[in-house]
């Protein structure tokens, strides 16, 4: 099993370019617009929070135990037999995970996904993306186990001119399966995108696209036509975290994973992400993470 939690302290913004390095992954099983992680909780190490943010789609299989996250600003319970279904650039927060945590793991990239235009259609789902967590129907679940293991076997098999291709049909069987979940919920089940919603996704992403150059929060409280006052109270009382908080959080999102997955230099890293002097970003990053950005850097 490879286990991927002794890196719970890091924020991450994940990619399939840096994935293998991030966790130690054996390269020469690396296909084409696919990842795959089958990842075991180690008691034995202290948990820490972890924030993740994927460019494509992350599909999680709760395979034994149970988990609390946070998906997209909501805080969810997991126990065995669930699927987290994270479309692109969503964030995830890992709360806590029960010691015999086990968790399947499939990225797919954005390339991949525009391959297949049922995909596309997938990750455009507004359902999905306030109920992120779904099951099987209780006959179904053993299929998806299944077929789980027999993806698992097909990524890890040696390469091959077919692989590729083998591997893309038998996760959209997968992803087939979910889909099906998510048409037969009921319509009047069915989350409705209210205000409060909206003002969230609105913000969500401009953060996501500005936060490297603007650190104000008058920015953003102009582009959602809010007072500063109104939206910082307002992200407080529903997601826990003010603008500021938000904007350090991606920030150093950023931050970290050019140091853990780039060869730019400190300086390089902090002209990318719109500081007008390295010393302030340095100051800046050991204020928020405890350690100087070298110091992070170099910790294995």
């Amino acid at each position: 099993m490879i286990s991927i939690f002794r890196y719970l302290q890091m924020a991450l913004l994940i990619t399939l370019d840096n994935v293998y390095k991030l966790y130690n992954l054996d390269s020469s099983k690396k296909t084409e617009g696919i990842v795959i992680l089958n990842q075991q909780n180690d008691p034995k190490k202290e948990y820490t929070n972890n924030s993740r943010l994927f460019d494509g789609l992350l599909l999680g299989f709760l395979i034994q135990g149970s988990m609390k996250a946070q998906i997209h600003f909501l805080e969810y319970e997991m126990s065995a037999g669930d699927i987290a279904v994270l479309q692109p650039q969503l964030m995830m927060d890992t709360k806590s995970l029960s010691d015999d945590a086990q968790i399947v793991t499939i990225g797919l990239s954005l390339d991949f996904i525009t391959a297949f235009p049922i995909l596309r259609e997938f990750v455009m789902n507004n359902q999905m993306r306030w109920q992120p967590v779904i099951r099987l129907q209780p006959e179904e679940i053993k299929l998806q186990n299944d077929l789980l293991t027999l993806i698992q076997n097909f990524y890890n098999k040696k390469p091959s001119h077919n692989k590729t291709e083998m591997l893309r049909h038998l996760v959209m069987v997968l992803i087939s399966m979910i889909s099906e979940v998510y048409s037969s919920l009921p319509s009047n089940k069915s989350l409705v995108k209210n205000r409060t919603h909206e003002i969230i996704d609105d913000f969500y992403l401009l953060i996501s696209k500005h936060a490297n150059q603007q650190r104000s929060v008058a920015f953003y409280a102009k582009k959602l036509h809010l007072t500063p006052q109104y939206l910082s109270t307002f992200l407080k009382q529903r997601t826990g975290k003010s603008v500021l908080q938000w904007i350090d959080h991606i920030t150093i999102l950023h931050a970290k994973t050019l140091l853990k997955t780039s060869n730019l230099s400190i300086k390089e890293i902090s002209s990318e992400l719109h500081f007008e002097e390295t010393s302030v970003f340095c100051r800046y990053f050991k204020r928020i993470v405890g350690v100087s950005p070298k110091t992070y850097r170099n910790e294995s």
